[in-house]
């Protein structure tokens, strides 16, 4: 997703420096080629030769080394870069950049450049709630230098509040959100639903499923890379909220049914991914129910059936459902297309290999109100997602013609 993209990471000194190697890993796994540039006082914390291993690249650290090009360095790698991202970033290199200082190696490079700076601050908290620091970040958010907000938890000096760097996953998802060239979906509502859902039989105890809810993330996280509004109401999972997106937590699924129907006037386009409980108790105890000799029988209710419901109010909306099979595949989805009055659903077999519930990968087929089948091989989630936004785009330039 970022194949051949530059990016430019600056590394400031901090504990929070070692995890600046695990986003260089994981933004060389999506192809980027990464160019890392440390303070002095980065290396005090990590070493560059671990940065020039997971990079490739050589490692940036003297402001006035002899330039490996003819070219002045810090406005070669300026020039090369597609994106800048500092992480972590000090409240002393924040403060250098809010007042246009460039003493060094990075913040000449960062005064350079012409492409978006994201930065993700670390640093103690009541340095962070400081008002000259927040003033500063006030100053570059005004000029268009984007931020990762720290996370709160227990901080390397002990204290516990806001400061922790925010974990390489969420930058690297604000890295793919402000990289993505597709703003097909702007102007947009995508209403998504993920997870599982649960329901009571006691205090203790629930129905559920095997579902992580993964796909539905990805998919949520794709559309707003791709300029939508977008709205998850979620099952409970152990995921973050992907960048970007607005998201509702619901339980059972008549708690789903309420909350989406009450979006659902809002929403342009609506893919139903979760994966809903058909039935529920019928009786719910209100005391935990205690271990006998006797069998246990549980009666049953039917629970709505959603994406039944909302294709009855569908409109001009685009409605997109997702089926998981065991057996007859095909067959079954194109039952639920017509009868859901679906535009199409993504359909995957639970017994191939690469797809079905938590993992990142999966393998489905698209097939549509008119019988065609598009299958597409083992992806990854998020690429799988693509896709099935990529068709919906389609189907809103062929409406609008």
């Amino acid at each position: 997703m970022l194949q051949d993209k530059n990016i430019v990471l600056g590394v400031c000194g901090g504990i929070a420096a070692y995890k600046a190697c695990e986003l260089t890993s994981r933004l060389r796994k999506l192809g980027a080629r990464v160019h890392v540039i440390m303070t002095k006082s980065a290396t005090e914390f990590v070493t560059p030769l671990t940065f020039q291993s997971l990079s490739l690249n050589q490692v940036v650290t003297d402001q006035f080394s002899a330039p490996r090009y003819w070219e002045i360095e810090h406005i070669s790698l300026a020039k090369l870069a597609d994106a800048f991202v500092i992480a972590p970033a000090t409240a002393n290199m924040i403060g250098k950049l809010a007042n246009g200082i460039a003493d060094d190696m990075l913040s000449t490079t960062v005064m350079a450049a012409k492409t978006p700076v994201i930065i993700a601050p670390a640093m103690n908290t009541n340095m962070l709630d400081n008002p000259v620091v927040q003033r500063n970040i006030d100053a570059l958010k005004a000029l268009g230098y984007i931020f990762v907000e720290p996370e709160e938890g227990l901080l390397a000096c002990g204290d516990v509040g806001k400061g922790k760097l925010a974990d390489p996953a969420a930058i690297l998802e604000r890295i793919l959100h402000v990289l993505n060239p597709k703003k097909d979906l702007a102007g947009k509502t995508v209403l998504v639903t993920a997870g599982p859902t649960q329901e009571a039989l006691d205090p203790v105890r629930f129905i559920t499923n095997h579902s992580t809810g993964k796909m539905g993330y990805a998919v949520a996280a794709i559309a707003a890379r791709r300029g939508a509004r977008v709205v998850l109401v979620s099952g409970p999972t152990c995921l973050k909220t992907p960048e970007g997106v607005e998201r509702h937590n619901v339980r059972s699924a008549l708690e789903m049914f309420e909350k989406v129907t009450a979006l659902l006037p809002e929403s342009d386009i609506i893919i139903k991914s979760a994966a809903v409980a058909d039935y529920a108790p019928a009786e719910v105890s209100g005391q935990k129910i205690k271990k006998s000799d006797d069998e246990l029988n549980i009666a049953l209710k039917r629970n709505p059936d959603i994406l039944y419901e909302l294709g009855k109010m569908k409109g001009s909306r685009i409605l997109v459902g997702f089926a998981m099979e065991t057996e007859n595949l095909v067959e079954n989805a194109l039952v639920k297309v017509k009868k859901k009055n679906l535009d199409f659903i993504v359909a995957n077999d639970l017994n191939v290999e690469g797809a079905g519930f938590g993992t990142d990968t999966n393998v489905v087929k698209l097939i549509d109100g008119d019988g065609g089948i598009e299958s597409i091989s083992i992806k990854s989630k998020l690429e799988i997602a693509d896709i099935i936004l990529d068709r919906i785009a389609d189907k809103m330039k062929r409406t609008c013609v």
